[in-house]
């Protein structure tokens, strides 16, 4: 049996995510999925994969990769892999697809540790933003998301927090190393700018 064309389990998980996320993901939203979305399949285009069951697999993961916060915000992977699990036969996917669209959700848990070059693909388009113009508004999402959460409580925890994590990720395919790393540096440098502007102040 074949699986369900993919404009139905889009059509299905954007629906679940519209009704279950809670409005205070800014960043964990349906425009981030849609953006990993979009990413994943040039990133995979760019690394020459043409099978249409790989890049088929790895669209599906992405929809799933963040729908575990419908349930919760602490491990959601582990609750995406369990709402792709229940859902997926549904659409025609067969335990071993199954299995793999778990890896490639599984993969994107931070620190990231792709065992795969699919793996890498979503991982890399995850994380895209951070090499992009568009970075600082994506990353503002991030930040107040946070703050509603109080997980951090002000602007100077935020920004060395990305400094952090900025300087330990990198990317894992070719095309994004040779099309976001520059940019994401960049994206870098303007942050420590930042930093230090807020220390002049503080002092």
């Amino acid at each position: 049996m074949a699986p369900t064309p993919f404009p139905q389990i889009r059509q299905h998980v954007i629906q679940k995510l519209q009704t279950g996320l809670a409005s205070h993901l800014t960043y964990h939203c349906i425009a981030h999925t849609l953006d990993v979305l979009e990413q994943a399949e040039a990133i995979a285009l760019a690394e020459k994969f043409k099978a249409p069951k790989e890049l088929l697999l790895l669209k599906v993961a992405v929809l799933y990769h963040d729908a575990g916060f419908v349930k919760t915000y602490q491990n959601h992977e582990e609750m995406s892999c369990e709402i792709a699990r229940q859902e997926l036969p549904m659409f025609g996917f067969s335990p071993r697809d199954i299995e793999t669209i778990g890896h490639l959700i599984m993969a994107t848990k931070l620190p990231q540790s792709p065992q795969t070059k699919l793996e890498q693909v979503i991982c890399d388009a995850d994380l895209d933003y951070l090499g992009r113009d568009d970075y600082a508004p994506i990353a503002d999402r991030l930040y107040r998301e946070l703050l509603s959460l109080g997980i951090l409580q002000t602007e100077e925890q935020w920004i060395q927090m990305q400094i952090n994590f900025l300087e330990k990720h990198h990317y894992f395919t070719k095309y994004c190393q040779q099309n976001r790393e520059s940019r994401k540096q960049a994206n870098l440098q303007e942050l420590k700018v930042k930093t230090s502007q807020l220390q002049k102040t503080g002092a």
